[in-house]
């Protein structure tokens, strides 16, 4: 069995909305393993995004707790939060989240900024980050300029800027055709056999079968045999 770099036990999660309290999740556990492809389906409001901020460290639980590498996240603070996904963390969201004045290039150097790189290296880097995404040609493109799968690669490209050895994707194919989703699913496979575990979350039917497991989730909870099939986004 694959190392597990995450572990999340008895995981619950609450809003509160006026007088009452939506629970979303109720007694969660879940392993992210180094070097698989882990997807997170499950129906509209059944709790995966949720799951998803929680096990990425965005979001604190309302009960249980969230152990990354050996290391409880529970007694952290804010500081010390932003440190471990800085460390441990890269994320793909849905809506790229690209800076629409920089480039490409531009755009994965920013991330290698944050976290201190000298500018004649981020260059370099987010080059070979580009390159290995398939956006060798494209460095200097806006992403006005890019269509939805080639601004999904330098979102791809740049949350590997600090080589994190999680990936967190939220319905990273929702936006693309079949051809682009496959695409970025490929990617994602070939970065989870270079040692990475990643999970997706997804309602995407079209790449269940590249999963290498699928968590279920149904009204907060995990469950083996889902009763409805994934539609929509949490």
């Amino acid at each position: 069995m694959t190392e597990a770099v995450l572990s999340a036990r008895r995981i619950s999660h609450s809003y509160q909305s006026g007088p009452s309290t939506c629970m979303v999740l109720k007694g969660v556990d879940v392993e992210i393993r180094t070097g698989e492809v882990l997807m997170l389906a499950g129906p509209s409001g059944s709790g995966k995004t949720t799951l998803l901020q929680i096990l990425g460290c965005l979001l604190k639980p309302t009960a249980g707790g969230v152990v990354v590498n050996g290391v409880s996240t529970s007694s952290l603070d804010l500081e010390q939060l932003a440190a471990l996904r800085l460390r441990y963390f890269g994320f793909v969201f849905q809506a790229y989240n690209l800076f629409p004045v920089l480039t490409a290039l531009e755009n994965v150097m920013v991330a290698l900024d944050l976290i201190g790189v000298p500018r004649g290296a981020a260059q370099e880097r987010a080059r070979d980050l580009l390159t290995m995404v398939g956006l060798a040609e494209r460095l200097n493109a806006y992403p006005s300029q890019l269509s939805g799968g080639q601004k999904q690669r330098v979102a791809i490209a740049r949350s590997l800027a600090a080589a994190p050895p999680i990936l967190m994707a939220d319905e990273p194919t929702a936006a693309l055709d079949a051809e682009s989703g496959l695409k970025a699913m490929q990617l994602f496979c070939m970065l989870a056999r270079q040692r990475r575990a990643v999970v997706i979350v997804t309602h995407d039917p079209r790449i269940f079968h590249l999963a290498d497991r699928i968590v279920h989730m149904e009204d907060g909870r995990i469950v083996a045999r889902p009763s409805v099939l994934p539609t929509s986004t949490t």
